[in-house]
């Protein structure tokens, strides 16, 4: 059994940093890429930020030069630090991955249950 749980949401002014966390724990073989996903009210669930195993990463377009993503292979943790945050930032973020469970030869997608970001002053 694998779970991604996220922690270091809440509310924070114009302007603000948040840093988001997930930890991924479980039977785990292996983890290829990493993501964050934001789902705002009414809209669809969109890609903020990936990295690879390797450490290359892509940005949504929204947070390019805001938004930073990491990773820490040995402990299997993936974050997304967020800077000169603005109130279209206010979502759900959600921690996605692509993982080997030890015993299987297949990549399964995992993801968790979300953390609330809220932008406003």
């Amino acid at each position: 059994q694998v779970q991604l749980v996220e922690s270091g949401g809440g509310l924070v002014q114009p302007g603000g940093s948040l840093r988001l966390s997930c930890a991924a724990s479980g039977t785990i073989f292996s983890i290829y890429s990493m993501r964050w996903y934001r789902q705002a009210p009414g809209k669809q669930r969109e890609l903020v930020a990936a990295i690879s195993s390797a450490g290359s990463t892509n940005y949504a377009d929204s947070v390019k030069g805001r938004f930073t993503i990491s990773r820490d292979n040995a402990k299997k943790m993936v974050y997304v630090q967020m800077n000169s945050l603005k109130p279209e930032d206010t979502a759900v973020y959600y921690c996605n991955a692509d993982i080997i469970v030890s015993g299987t030869a297949r990549v399964a997608n995992y993801w968790g249950q979300g953390t609330q970001v809220t932008v406003s002053s």
